[in-house]
């Protein structure tokens, strides 16, 4: 119950911040919507301890390998493209007005 209540609190504090219009809060929902995948995916594979798949004990009673393997993958992905996603928030355009909404964009104009 507590595993279901952490995802559902991680997916909504995930698109409460990519609705914002900032790129950095909408990385950092990314981040948080990569968490929350995370752990679903553990909890698909079961979350009872179980013994080691290569003990020679009952293959029912072993943990399924799987659902770690899908993380470790989906851990390095939402690395790459969080790095990406920094990137681009760091070198926007320089009028793109998504870092301070009072203040309007300065444009500088083409010395005579």
């Amino acid at each position: 119950m507590i595993l279901a209540l952490t995802i559902g609190l991680l997916v909504a504090g995930a698109a409460y911040l990519m609705l914002d219009r900032s790129y950095l809060r909408a990385v950092l929902g990314f981040l948080m919507l990569g968490h929350a995948v995370n752990l679903l995916l553990f909890a698909s594979g079961g979350i009872q301890r179980r013994g080691e798949p290569l003990e020679g004990t009952d293959p029912a009673a072993a943990a399924d390998p799987l659902p770690q393997a899908f993380v470790l993958t989906a851990i390095v992905i939402a690395f790459a493209i969080t790095v990406v996603m920094l990137v681009l928030a760091v070198t926007g355009r320089p009028g793109d007005d998504t870092a301070d909404r009072e203040r309007p964009a300065v444009r500088s104009e083409p010395a005579r």
